[in-house]
């Protein structure tokens, strides 16, 4: 029966494909607002504690990987894979060296300068002004997070602009708000444990579909996929890893989980975050060097989805909901944590339900607008570079002016990248991502200058 089963399904019209595409939405959102613990109080729905316990490493590590293993980021490996090949997945990967940083960060600020939250710290050592400053970049952060990944989630389900494609991102929102009002951060952690399995299971289906079809696509194709030069992937490379010591910092995603379980737990969770998220970075690289090797072109795993047929479609479209849903539920929980604990806009538990709804409405919002004005929107990697002194030189005790002066430079050299006017003798590669190395070099470089001169005048 199965054989007939699976061309039953090969043969699926697009109308029935939308029909399941469809289902799977509705199930799995269904089964997590169902499975999602109820938050009772603000230790459940702001820090995850249930009966008094902290995440463990292996809850808290999948919660990390699966919600920076987002839609979009799962696309542009892909896309990175069928442009560059293994080095496109590699560079790609290199981003994750962001846990790593700060777990060790994290651990060093909490073990050794008893803080309780990046805000704290900035509070402390910077003021209230350096704080809100920052807390206003996390928060078109997470304003961005919404319609990045949901827009990813239309894309299956319809054309830009069509009925489909505004019905599914809707839908698709609001279930992922009610099991994320049910629990806060306790339903996020809960369910980012389920989708983490989910997505690796469903990973490996797709690859163990890849490696076995007949098109002499085999493990030596994708390590000799790509050519290790600047404008071959290794501009980016570079540049992910110089980012990677300011851009966890901006992703309250990211930090939030950094204080809710014992020091040396997160610290275990954080690397082994950074590990298993770059691996699975480059795995799905391969499904856009598998596009590459068959010179396909266009999204990479759309591509590859209709060339396998409608099983690998509707299993790539569950990896796509599965991680948005991660991302979605964890970027309510951090707002609602910010604007809640962090900003000390609320204090109860239906203020902090009402940021969610807040965030899901506004960030939702830009769908439908055009894509320059949401270009318009976005803190890159590059503005927040400014970060990089205030958290690698946590332990340095410099002045509020020190802060300004980094991060703001930092926003600078963004906006230098954003619009194209860095100097071109200062680029010394070529290729595509050049300008993002060379303003991510020289910016960084600056921006320690910004944080240290000052400090040495005083001496």
């Amino acid at each position: 029966m199965r054989p007939n089963l699976d061309i039953a399904l090969l043969n699926l019209n697009p109308g029935s494909i939308g029909v399941l595409q469809w289902g799977l939405v509705l199930l799995s959102s269904l089964a997590f607002i169902l499975l999602s613990p109820l938050a009772k109080n603000t230790e459940q729905f702001f820090k995850a504690q249930v009966n008094h316990k902290a995440p463990n490493t292996f809850m808290l590590m999948g919660s990390l990987v699966i919600s920076w293993i987002f839609a979009k980021s799962i696309t542009n490996a892909a896309n990175l894979g069928l442009a560059y090949g293994l080095v496109g997945g590699v560079a790609y990967a290199a981003y994750y060296l962001s846990f790593i940083v700060a777990g060790y960060v994290i651990y060093q600020m909490r073990t050794k300068g008893g803080f309780t939250s990046i805000h704290q710290f900035l509070t402390t050592r910077f003021g209230k002004g350096a704080m809100f400053l920052f807390s206003v970049l996390i928060a078109i952060r997470l304003f961005n997070e919404v319609w990045s990944n949901t827009m990813v989630i239309g894309s299956y389900f319809g054309e830009i602009g069509s009925l489909p494609y505004y019905s599914s991102i809707l839908v698709f929102t609001v279930l992922t708000l009610v099991y994320a009002l049910k629990g806060g951060l306790s339903s996020s952690i809960f369910t980012d444990a389920i989708q983490m399995v989910l997505f690796a299971v469903l990973l490996f289906v797709v690859l163990g579909t890849i490696f076995s079809s007949e098109n002499n696509f085999t493990t030596a194709t994708v390590i000799t996929s790509g050519e290790w030069k600047w404008e071959m992937g290794l501009n980016l490379l570079l540049a992910a890893v110089l980012q990677s010591f300011s851009y966890p910092f901006h992703d309250p995603v990211l930090t939030d989980r950094g204080f809710i379980s014992k020091p040396k737990t997160t610290l275990k969770a954080f690397l082994w975050a950074g590990l298993v998220g770059g691996l699975c970075i480059i795995l799905f690289s391969i499904i856009g060097i598998y596009a590459q090797h068959q010179n396909m072109e266009g999204q990479a795993a759309v591509q590859v989805a209709k060339a396998f047929g409608a099983i690998i479609l509707l299993v790539i479209n569950f990896i796509m909901i599965t991680s948005a849903a991660s991302t979605l539920d964890s970027t309510f929980s951090s707002f609602s944590k910010l604007a809640t604990l962090d900003l000390n806009l609320g204090t109860s538990l239906s203020f902090g339900r009402w940021a969610m709804v807040i965030i899901a409405v506004l960030g939702t919002l830009p769908i439908f607008m055009d894509a320059e004005i949401l270009s318009a929107t976005t803190i890159s990697g590059t503005m927040v570079i400014g970060l990089t002194p205030v958290f690698v030189l946590w332990k340095k005790k410099v002045s509020t002016t020190n802060y300004y002066l980094s991060v703001i430079g930092g926003l600078v050299f963004g906006f230098l990248l954003v619009f194209g006017v860095f100097p071109n003798a200062l680029i010394f590669t070529h290729g595509k991502y050049a300008d993002l190395l060379w303003v991510n070099f020289w910016g960084i470089l600056v921006c320690f200058l910004l944080y240290l001169i000052p400090l040495w005048r005083r001496k």
